[in-house]
């Protein structure tokens, strides 16, 4: 069954058909799926998520673009939050220069304390990271070496995913690896063993081709273990099978 590591059903796009749609992904081969937080407020929607639906689980973080909202106080609710059973990473944390919503120090100093916070809690990590290559792989070098997780929705060079592969992380692969111009993605992908990959969506957004630009959602992923399979020379269903056991260690489930 396909393991959907990464989409964000809370996203106020599922609104008129958030259950119907969920509760058609067993039928459609998606077996289980990580609901991802993206600000604080969507921290407890997402848990909210997860304890309605066996197979959905929840991840709680703060994206870079929201950070200028944490304090002690914020970082010591998500921890309470992280305790329960549901809750089985923290993310999505990282770096972002691309909007640069958050100046690059106050996204960095969040960064580390989200990295910190997994830590103690000995959970994964689920890290964002746009146009901030260099000093995303500078902090999870000095404060995410020994932490595990998945660099999600991949955007750099081969060289740097096998880095981050070195050091215990999964690659986060999704429907840009089918678009004509994610070249990049698809050397990754040939680059990266299969041992290290994992699926995911992002949804609503990055539908994998034939449906670029329409809203997307995890009974997509069959088109991204396709474009892998074809880019490997293996079978989907081995893809399927690979991605879902290395989400399940990613995971711990």
């Amino acid at each position: 069954m396909i393991f959907d590591t990464h989409a964000h059903y809370d996203d106020e796009q599922f609104n008129p058909d958030r259950e119907e749609l969920l509760s058609s992904m067993e039928a459609g081969g998606v077996g289980t799926i990580m609901n991802v937080s993206a600000s604080f407020d969507s921290c407890e929607n997402v848990l909210g998520l997860a304890r309605q639906y066996p197979f959905v689980y929840a991840a709680i973080g703060v994206h870079p673009d929201h950070v200028g909202c944490l304090d002690e106080e914020k970082i010591q609710k998500m921890q309470e939050l992280l305790e329960d059973e549901k809750a089985l990473a923290v993310g999505e944390i990282g770096l972002d220069y691309y909007w640069k919503e958050e100046p690059e120090e106050i996204q960095q100093k969040w960064f580390i304390r989200q990295l910190q916070l997994a830590k103690d809690m000995d959970l994964p990590v689920i890290i964002h990271s746009r146009d901030a290559a260099a000093d995303t792989l500078r902090i999870m070098k000095e404060h995410g070496r020994d932490i595990g997780g998945v660099i999600h929705c991949f955007s750099y060079s081969r060289e740097i995913a096998l880095e981050y592969v070195k050091m215990g992380y999964y690659i986060g692969i999704g429907g840009v690896v089918t678009f004509k111009n994610g070249r990049k993605l698809k050397e990754v992908a040939e680059a990266v063993p299969l041992s290290s990959i994992v699926l995911e969506t992002d949804c609503p957004y990055l539908a994998p081709v034939p449906n670029r630009g329409k809203r997307n959602h995890s009974l997509n992923l069959t088109y991204v273990a396709e474009e892998i399979a074809r880019i490997k020379g293996i079978s989907a269903s081995d893809v399927i099978e690979e991605t879902e056991k290395n989400a399940r260690n990613l995971y711990r489930l």
